[in-house]
């Protein structure tokens, strides 16, 4: 990773919010002309579903509410304790010109990497394992992070004329890990910490009003 990129943490946040404010950096990530690498939680139990997905049939696959479409694909993922983050990049950037294989692939072995940092070691699946229909962490894509052989680490992504978003959620394997030590070995890179400025918050609140938070936006399908 020889790109100067951006970094934020923004900490737990609504459900809504965060797929909003994942949108907003997609938005303007090509003013800030360097990809963003974004981590955050959650302040309550909730799940969210890719954007093809359709609501009735997701809804009868979780108990977790508030249930959320994503901007980008992918199947349902539950979040709580898992550790979840985004990239975005710009139009400009050499990812955005990756195959959505190979991204996918790429960013895995990023995490796989920061994972045998903190002494984990993990794989990445060889080849696509039968999975239960819409659930991302039943089974497993080619190229996901396994640990054991099992499924820990998926993505998701969506490519727009403002550029490349890639979410990501990681279910930690049951050891006695710590997060920023993996957040850490992430950002091993040439990275610059910023914080989210009040254009973007305010674009994330209008999404977050306007189309996370709505029946319209996650239940059109």
């Amino acid at each position: 990773m020889t790109d100067s990129w951006y970094v934020i943490d923004s900490g737990p946040g609504a459900a809504d919010y965060n797929m909003a404010l994942d949108e907003a950096l997609l938005d303007v990530v090509g003013s800030l002309g360097a990809p963003v690498l974004r981590f955050y939680g959650w302040t309550e139990p909730a799940a969210t579903f890719g954007y093809s997905q359709h609501y009735k049939e997701i809804e009868r696959l979780t108990p977790l509410r508030p249930l959320i479409r994503r901007p980008t694909g992918g199947g349902l993922v539950p979040h709580d304790a898992d550790w979840t983050y985004s990239m975005s990049f710009p139009t400009s950037n050499a990812w955005y010109q990756l195959k959505a294989i190979e991204s996918y692939e790429r960013v895995h072995q990023w995490i796989r990497e920061a994972f045998a940092a903190i002494d984990v070691e993990t794989t990445l699946a060889p080849e696509r394992r039968k999975e239960v229909l819409g659930q991302c962490f039943v089974g497993a894509e080619k190229h996901d992070v396994l640990w054991q052989g099992r499924k820990i680490a998926g993505a998701a992504q969506r490519r727009t004329k403002a550029g490349l978003l890639i979410q990501g959620s990681i279910q930690p394997p049951p050891l006695k890990l710590i997060r920023a030590d993996w957040q850490i070995a992430m950002t091993k890179m040439r990275t610059r910490e910023i914080a989210v400025d009040a254009c973007v918050a305010k674009k994330a609140e209008t999404l977050r009003l306007e189309k996370y938070s709505t029946h319209v936006h996650n239940e059109k399908r």
